[in-house]
């Protein structure tokens, strides 16, 4: 008896440090964004309705711009040469203790981005068009970069009824028009 005492003792000590070395992992892995910097390189893959479109390379460079910035970071993208196609972007801390972070385009246009589990997202509306974007840091030396976009007006309104005497809201639905996504990985 007291030998499977100490076994079971034995076995839940092992998960308890294991359990503990996963929660560590995890947490170095979310640590926003001081283990999201450096410069990550990959191919975006460009989707329509129609079928696949031309690629481009792309990059997203991430790294603390100076200590007397509270917090900022640069979060530039590069799409094929940064001579041509280079978007020098900063991220800035709102209120990071609630995941929420803005990306300056240092052009006047400022949008609200959401840490939210293992990834940072922001949607936005321009031109007619709703889009998603997404980055999701997988892993020490993977990132997944998605660009989800279709038009702001509904293709379609159901519901807005009554149905064996339950109020159904209404649904909206909205169409997609290219679905984009690169694995990066960290140079």
């Amino acid at each position: 008896m007291l030998e499977k005492f100490k076994l079971s003792l034995a076995i839940g000590l092992l998960f308890l440090v294991a359990s503990y070395a996963t929660a560590q992992k995890q947490d170095s892995l979310n640590q926003f964004p001081a283990s999201w910097t450096g410069t990550w390189s990959g191919h975006l893959q460009i989707y329509s309705p129609t079928g696949p479109r031309p690629g481009v390379d792309m990059s997203l460079e991430i790294f603390q711009i100076d200590s007397s910035t509270q917090g900022r970071y640069t979060f530039g993208i590069i799409y094929g040469d940064k001579s041509k196609d280079w978007r020098p972007y900063e991220l800035v801390p709102v209120a990071p203790e609630k995941g929420l972070w803005r990306v300056d385009e240092r052009n006047s246009i400022v949008m609200e981005s959401y840490l939210t589990g293992p990834k940072l997202l922001c949607w936005f509306v321009v031109s007619g068009n709703r889009i998603l974007c997404t980055y999701e840091k997988t892993d020490e030396r993977t990132m997944v970069f998605e660009v989800m976009s279709g038009k702001e007006k509904p293709v379609s309104q159901t519901g807005n009824s009554v149905h064996e005497g339950e109020d159904i809201p209404e649904v909206q639905t909205f169409p997609f028009s290219a679905f984009q996504r690169a694995v990066l990985t960290r140079q």
